[in-house]
């Protein structure tokens, strides 16, 4: 017998769930505090949100870590941000493995630092049987990039006699995707108040219902996950064919 849909208020839940992260230097700039502080409290903030995120039923979570355009930041804050990226998959790899959530990173990997990758690597292999979770880490990620990465792909195919041009329709585009087999995202959060996409899975949501909080991302938790998968549910989807 199936196990039935996880339920939220009766209804149920997204199956995939992508997260712009936004507001870590203004939430530290608000209380004084370093940008360092506001990533530290925002590291946190990922950490809740993960765990909630399972015990809600939730079978995907994708959160936008860091953007191919954050590398223009000052580089003192990169260096910041690798650094607890490193922690993160140092400290965090066997707490998400005991809580059975996969880790996978989507993302160009070639400018980062090499250590970083074995971390990357090591925390993929290490959970890849785990089906709880699956936390999606987009990181050197560009929604643009991966679309166009996807079109190198397909041009490849076509040169090598394996496609044909008339072949290439959106399937084909989505194969060539840096996670083909995980589903678009029914809901996708930003926080912090803006309404914007910043080259966040541009192709994946072409239907996908956007949710915007006011709250700044250390600030999520779990009832501000609760408070936009409620919306959604609250919602009538539409996928282009209906009228009204």
């Amino acid at each position: 017998m199936a196990n039935p849909e996880p339920q939220f208020g009766g209804a149920p839940v997204p199956r995939h769930v992508a997260i712009i992260m936004d507001g870590n230097r203004r939430w530290a700039r608000g209380r004084n505090l370093p940008r360092l502080e506001g990533h530290r409290r925002g590291a946190e903030a990922v950490r809740n949100t993960v765990r909630a995120a399972a015990e809600m039923g939730i079978e995907y979570l994708t959160l936008f870590a860091f953007s191919s355009e954050n590398w223009s930041r000052p580089q003192q804050e990169v260096r910041d941000l690798m650094g607890l990226l490193r922690l993160y998959l140092r400290r965090e790899l066997a707490e998400l493995h005991a809580n059975g959530v996969r880790v996978r990173i989507i993302g160009e990997r070639d400018e980062l630092d090499p250590d970083i990758c074995g971390l990357i690597e090591r925390a993929e292999e290490t959970t890849r049987n785990n089906g709880r979770v699956t936390l999606i880490i987009a990181l050197n990620y560009g929604g643009q990039a991966e679309i166009a990465r996807a079109a190198r792909e397909l041009a490849q195919r076509v040169a090598r006699g394996e496609l044909k041009v008339e072949d290439i329709d959106e399937a084909a585009v989505w194969s060539c995707l840096y996670a083909p087999d995980v589903p678009e995202p029914e809901l996708l959060i930003r926080t912090s108040g803006e309404q914007r996409l910043s080259n966040f899975m541009l192709w994946q949501t072409a239907y996908t219902e956007f949710v915007f909080d006011d709250v700044l991302w250390p600030d999520f938790d779990r009832a501000a996950l609760e408070r936009a998968v409620a919306t959604y549910c609250g919602r009538e989807r539409r996928f282009g064919g209906q009228v009204g």
